[in-house]
C-alpha cells in the first residue's frame, strides 16, 4: 500500500523555486480572474437588471454563481485523479471563458442566470484544483511559502472587482456587459501560461467515477443552498416549499453517505472522516467561510448605504483588510517553511477574526473612516493567518492517494459556509431592518411610503436622497442590522478558534525531513542468498521427475519452448541460480593481499 501511495503522488519530482513560481503565475492569474468575475457584478447589478428587467430574479443573479461553485467543489478534484489535473483545470478555464462570453451577450434575465451558474462551475473547478496542483508540486514543509500568495489574490480581487465594475458602469463607451468581457483575455494569458509551464508527471490513477456520489452530494447541496437564500425572501419559512427542500436535503444527505460508503472511488472517501485532521479543518474552514463571507458581502453596503461612499471609495476602504490579509498570509507562510510549525496561525487567526467582527458591529453612522480602516484591517490580519494554513494542514495530514479529494473537500466546506453565511446573514439583516424601521418610524410618529415592511430601501444613491427624517430612520436602522449581523459572526469565528485548538500539529514533510534510505546489504546478507540459490540449484538437478512446485516455479522462468519442465528448470539452475550464487558470495569474500606483488585481488 505505501508503494502505491508513492506511486501515485505526482509529488516525487522535485520542482525547482523558479519552475513553482512560474506554475503559480499560471494558477494566480487564472484564480484572479475567476474570482474578479464573482464581484465585479456586485456594483454593476442595478443597472444589469435595469435594462434587462425582472427585479424579482435580482438574487439568483448573486446566488447562482455562489451555488454551482460550492456544489461543483469536490467533484473537480475527484475528476482530476481520472482526468489529469492539468487537463481539467484548463476545462475549467476554458467553461468560465465561454459563459463569462455568453453572460455579457445575455439578452434576458434567464440567460444572464445560466450563464453565471455555469461561471460557477468553472470557478469551482478552477479555485479547487489550484490548490490541487499546489500540493502536487510543493511539499507541505514548503508550501507555505507560497500559499500566502495564493491567499492574496482572494483580497485582492476583493477590491478590484467592485472597483473595474464601478469604472466599467461609471464609462458611457464600455458598458456592464463588458464586466463579463474583460476577463476573458487574462483567462486566455493564464490558459496559454499554464500550457507551457505546467508539467506534471503522468501518474496511473483509477478510470471509475462516482456518479451516484456526485449527484447525491450536488442535490443535499442544492437543497441547502436554495433553502437558505430564498427561505424567508421568495416563500415563507414556514410553509411546504421549506418543508420540501429540508426533506430532499436530508434524504440526499442520507443517500451521499450510502453511496460513498459502496463505491469504489468515492468522491469525498468516508476514510477522510475517519481522518481527525481532515474533520477538524473541514469544520474550522465551514465557520472562517461563514464569517469572511457574511463580512465581506455586507461591509460595502455599510460603506456606500450608511457612510454614502461611492462604489469606487468603498472598494478603497476596504484596502486595509487585503493588505492585512496579504501580509498576514505571506508572513505566516515563510515561517511555517522555516520553522514547520503551524499550528498556532489558525488559532490566533480565528481569534483576531472574533476581534474584527466584535470592532465592526460598533461601527456607527458617525465612525470615521480611520476607525473603519482600522476595524477591517484586524480582520484581513485573521483571515490571512489561517485561510490557507488550514488547506496546508489537511493536505499534510492526509494520504498522498486523497490529496485531491482532501484540498477539495475542505475548499467544499468553507465555500459551503460562504454560502451559509451569506444566505443566514441577509436574512438577519433584512428582518433586522424591518423590525428597526418599525419601531424608530412609530417613536417618530412617522408612517413610511408603503408601510415599514413593504418600504423598498433603493439603491444607495436613492437612500442618500431620501427626506431627512426618513434617511436617519433608514441609516439608523440599516447600522443597527449590521451590528447584529457582525456580532452573529463573532460566536461563529469563535467556534472555528474551539475546532482549531483541537487540532493536531503533525510534522509538516518535505525535503527538510528526507524519506530514510535503505541500508546496503551486509556481506553475511550476500553470503546468505548465494547459498540459499545454490541449495536451489542443487535441489533442481536432484529433482527425479515427481512433481514438485520448486521444479515448476524454476521452471517458469525459463521462455516457454518444447522442452520438458525438468529440461528447462535444469538450464535455469545452470545458467543463472548457480552463476548469481558464487557472484554473490565472491562479492561478499575480503579482498586478498597478493604475497608476490603487494597489491589486492579479488
Amino acid at each position: 500500500m505505501v508503494a502505491q501511495a508513492q506511486a501515485a503522488s505526482p509529488a516525487k519530482r522535485h520542482y525547482s523555486h523558479r519552475e513553482i513560481l512560474e506554475v503559480m503565475s499560471g494558477l494566480m492569474l487564472a484564480m484572479l480572474t475567476s474570482m474578479i468575475s464573482t464581484s465585479v457584478v456586485g456594483t454593476a447589478l442595478p443597472t444589469i437588471v435595469g435594462e434587462l428587467g425582472g427585479q424579482d430574479e435580482y438574487s439568483w443573479v448573486a446566488s447562482a454563481t455562489m451555488l454551482t461553485m460550492t456544489v461543483s467543489t469536490p467533484l473537480w478534484g475527484k475528476l482530476s485523479d481520472v482526468f489529469g489535473r492539468k487537463l481539467l483545470f484548463q476545462t475549467a478555464l476554458g467553461l468560465f471563458v465561454a459563459a463569462s462570453l455568453v453572460a455579457g451577450l445575455s439578452q434576458n434575465m434567464g440567460q444572464l442566470i445560466a450563464a453565471r451558474a455555469v461561471q460557477g462551475l468553472g470557478v469551482g473547478g478552477l479555485s479547487a484544483l489550484a490548490q490541487v496542483i499546489l500540493g502536487d508540486i510543493v511539499s507541505p514543509r514548503e508550501r507555505g511559502r507560497y500559499s500566502g500568495y495564493m491567499g492574496a489574490v482572494f483580497g485582492i480581487s476583493t477590491v478590484a472587482g467592485p472597483l473595474l465594475g464601478g469604472f466599467i458602469v461609471d464609462t458611457d463607451w464600455l458598458g456592464w456587459r463588458w464586466c463579463f468581457y474583460v476577463v476573458v483575455p487574462f483567462a486566455l494569458v493564464a490558459f496559454l501560461v499554464i500550457q507551457k509551464v505546467l508539467k506534471l508527471p503522468k501518474v496511473k490513477r483509477s478510470t471509475s467515477i462516482d456518479i451516484w456520489g456526485a449527484t447525491t452530494i450536488t442535490a443535499s447541496a442544492s437543497s441547502l443552498m436554495l433553502l437558505l437564500t430564498f427561505g424567508g425572501n421568495q416563500f415563507a419559512w414556514n410553509s411546504g416549499w421549506t418543508y420540501f427542500l429540508v426533506a430532499t436535503s436530508l434524504l440526499m444527505l442520507a443517500l451521499a453517505v450510502l453511496a460513498e460508503r459502496l463505491a469504489r472511488n468515492p468522491i469525498l472517501p468516508p476514510r477522510l472522516f475517519r481522518n481527525r485532521t481532515f474533520v477538524l479543518t473541514s469544520l474550522t474552514s465551514l465557520f472562517v467561510g461563514m464569517a469572511m463571507f457574511g463580512a465581506m458581502i455586507y461591509l460595502p453596503q455599510y460603506l456606500q448605504i450608511v457612510k454614502g461612499l461611492s462604489p469606487t471609495a468603498s472598494g478603497l476602504m476596504t484596502l486595509p483588510m487585503v493588505v492585512a490579509l496579504f501580509l498576514g498570509g505571506v508572513i505566516s507562510g515563510k515561517i511555517v517553511t522555516q520553522t514547520g510549525r503551524w499550528k498556532i496561525f489558525p488559532v490566533a487567526g480565528l481569534l483576531i477574526v472574533a476581534v474584527g467582527l466584535f470592532l465592526l458591529s460598533r461601527l456607527h453612522v458617525d465612525s470615521g473612516e480611520w476607525l473603519i480602516g482600522f476595524d477591517v484591517a484586524v480582520l484581513g490580519t485573521g483571515l490571512g493567518l489561517s485561510m490557507q494554513i488550514l488547506i496546508l494542514a489537511a493536505q499534510n495530514g492526509s494520504d498522498p492517494r486523497d490529496m485531491a479529494s482532501t484540498t477539495s473537500g475542505v475548499s467544499f466546506f468553507r465555500s459551503l459556509g460562504g454560502a451559509v453565511g451569506v444566505a443566514a446573514f441577509g436574512a438577519i439583516l433584512t428582518n433586522r431592518i424591518k423590525t428597526e424601521m418599525a419601531g424608530l418610524a412609530a417613536a417618530a410618529g412617522i408612517r413610511l411610503p408603503g408601510g415599514s415592511g413593504d418600504f423598498k430601501l433603493g439603491s444607495p444613491g436613492e437612500i442618500q436622497r431620501l427626506p431627512e427624517p426618513i434617511k436617519h430612520i433608514v441609516l439608523e436602522s440599516f447600522t443597527r442590522g449590521l451590528e447584529t449581523v457582525f456580532l452573529v459572526g463573532v460566536p461563529i469565528a469563535l467556534l472555528g478558534f474551539v475546532a482549531a485548538i483541537f487540532l493536531k500539529e503533525l510534522p509538516l514533510r518535505g525535503a527538510s525531513t528526507p524519506a530514510p534510505v535503505p541500508a546496503a546489504p551486509s556481506k553475511d546478507d550476500l553470503v546468505l542468498a548465494g547459498l540459499l540459490l545454490e541449495l536451489v540449484a542443487q535441489r533442481i538437478e536432484r529433482a527425479n521427475g515427481e512433481p514438485s512446485a520448486l521444479l515448476t516455479a524454476v521452471a517458469a522462468m525459463a521462455p516457454p519452448d518444447e522442452r520438458s519442465e525438468r529440461e528447462r528448470a535444469g538450464s535455469v539452475a545452470k545458467d543463472v541460480l548457480r552463476p548469481t550464487s558464487r557472484a554473490l558470495i565472491a562479492q561478499a569474500r575480503p579482498p586478498q593481499k597478493d604475497l608476490v606483488t603487494g597489491g589486492v585481488s579479488q
